[in-house]
């Protein structure tokens, strides 16, 4: 089954917004602000596992051979960050609670 070029150009474009969304989370980084700092990391995490996971899906289309296990990385990471995040907005509202 051959897929079409523009479904290629699609992860391609995806994943340019993603470095594009770098920029602002490298600012961030250099915030003086500690706690925005630290949102700051969990963003890059966040930022460079979905590079990963698009890289992975495009070379996966492109290329000849499997690339599953890059898309699978940057799976990882992002869901890493993402339950992180979760468990310090689960916090966050708990001390509101009690």
């Amino acid at each position: 089954m051959d897929i079409p070029d523009w479904f290629k150009w699609i992860f391609l474009g995806l994943a340019f917004l993603q470095v594009l969304g770098l920029v602002s989370v490298i600012r961030r980084l250099r915030e003086l602000d500690p706690v925005v700092r630290a949102k700051a990391r969990f963003d890059l995490l966040d930022s460079i596992g979905s590079i990963l996971f698009l890289a992975g899906a495009y070379l996966s289309l492109a290329a000849s051979e499997s690339w599953f296990w890059l898309g699978l990385a940057g799976f990882a990471l992002v869901s890493a960050g993402y339950a992180v995040k979760g468990v310090h907005l689960l916090r966050a509202r708990r001390r509101l609670t009690v």
